[in-house]
């Protein structure tokens, strides 16, 4: 299977409204990364939108089979034309590999000090 990283910028408090969106689509899960923007008021100007400076970075990782409906339903939802005024693209993800979480005995177990 093939998979895609989306990434998405969004104004601060519009993140949990990319999960939902790529949740729609069938996205398990994401990584939301606060940041700040360092667009210049020639940006606004140019694209008659008001630049946030405060912003959240949406990771989602997503079987390519699903990136053109969670990109689309992204822009829907949350894209420049909205108060998110979010943006997205996708790279390649080359490797992929899933971390397993223990079982309840396994972490009880692993917190347990040996002697």
């Amino acid at each position: 299977m093939t998979f895609k990283l989306v990434m998405v910028i969004v104004n601060a408090g519009f993140s949990e409204d990319v999960m939902a969106a790529a949740r729609e689509v069938g996205a398990r899960g994401g990584t939301i990364v606060n940041a700040r923007g360092t667009a210049r008021t020639e940006a606004e100007a140019r694209y008659g939108i008001t630049i946030q400076p405060e912003k959240e970075l949406v990771f989602i990782v997503a079987a390519q089979s699903i990136v053109d409906k969670l990109l689309h339903n992204i822009y829907e939802k949350v894209g420049l034309n909205t108060p998110g005024q979010g943006i997205a693209f996708t790279l390649p993800v080359d490797e992929f590999v899933k971390t397993k979480q223990p079982k309840s005995k396994e972490l009880k177990d692993s917190n347990v000090k040996q002697d």
